[in-house]
């Protein structure tokens, strides 16, 4: 039971699973196409669908590709335009976000009428174990933490403070990055994720400890003290040796970044080769590998990644 119930909390919170920010980038993975391409495939494909792509044969992931680049030609005149492969990537991100809110959806609505009561989500999230005070649960401060913390996100989002989401309202607390109004409950979340002292701001060991735990008489990499510098230089602004909440707002929340415009100039600039600023359709299949995967990328990348640990 004990077990059915972390996994069903682990499965309950899609929007927690890593550290939120504001207009969240296209892809979990780093974008470096030195490494693969696994970044340009979750931006052009949506993250569900790049890996439905990663079981096909090369043949079949070409042959889907071909018909995808039917679909992206809304004025079907033989060339992907930037406006046509930008909105495509648009529309892919927010088709992700509706089928992963979709999926939440119907666990929680259980009386199905149409919406989520805090106490649905509330009770299908933690079931019977709020009665028992988490005595079955080893980790209690960690869960009745997590249940403050969702409340919070839950009301916040709940924009007419009726106690019950929409669907707009619940696609707010799951995914709040894509929504102005929650902007000081990310930089909340944020602040305490890394605040250990609990003083309510960030200190410069705080800040690296979130990214980097050494490892016995390792020698501190470049990285870590770059990051030291862009600490003092550029992140505590009022240089008092702290972030508090407007600093991390600066850090976290930098402006609107349009993702899906630079991923299309970028997949078009590395395909287009007759350099008109659009692609054809064999130009695209050409570098079919750069939009979607297959088995073989998928082995292909293994073996580097095992290569890399030899």
């Amino acid at each position: 039971d004990v077990l059915l119930f972390l996994l069903l909390l682990y499965s309950a919170f899609p929007a927690q699973e890593k550290r939120i920010h504001h207009h969240a980038d296209l892809s979990d993975h780093v974008h470096d196409d030195a490494h693969g391409f696994q970044y340009d495939h979750e931006a052009f494909l949506g993250k569900e669908e790049a890996k439905t792509f990663d079981q096909l044969t090369p043949e079949e992931s070409k042959d889907r590709l071909g018909k995808i680049v039917d679909r992206i030609d809304t004025d079907k005149d033989g060339y992907i335009s930037h406006a046509e492969l930008h909105y495509w990537i648009k529309h892919r991100q927010r088709r992700y976000i509706e089928e992963n809110v979709n999926k939440h959806w119907k666990d929680y609505d259980k009386n199905q009428d149409g919406k989520i009561g805090w106490e649905e989500y509330k009770n299908t999230t933690y079931g019977y174990y709020l009665d028992e005070e988490f005595d079955d649960v080893e980790d209690k401060a960690t869960y009745k933490s997590m249940l403050t913390r969702d409340e919070r996100r839950f009301k916040i989002a709940d924009r007419d403070g009726d106690g019950i989401a929409t669907r707009e309202e619940f696609t707010a607390f799951l995914h709040p990055e894509e929504f102005d109004y929650m902007k000081d409950v990310i930089v909340q979340e944020t602040v305490e994720d890394i605040d250990k002292n609990g003083d309510g701001k960030i200190n410069l060991e705080e800040y690296i400890g979130d990214m980097y735990t050494p490892e016995n008489g390792e020698h501190e990499p470049d990285w870590v003290q770059t990051e030291r510098k862009h600490f003092s230089e550029f992140r505590d602004t009022n240089k008092n040796g702290y972030l508090d909440a407007d600093e991390v707002a600066q850090w976290i929340l930098p402006g609107e970044v349009d993702h899906a415009d630079n991923e299309a100039k970028h997949l078009i600039h590395e395909t287009d080769t007759d350099k008109d600023e659009k692609i054809t359709k064999e130009e695209i299949l050409a570098n079919w590998n750069m939009f979607v995967g297959s088995q073989a990328t998928n082995y292909g990348e293994d073996l580097t990644k095992r290569h890399d640990e030899l």
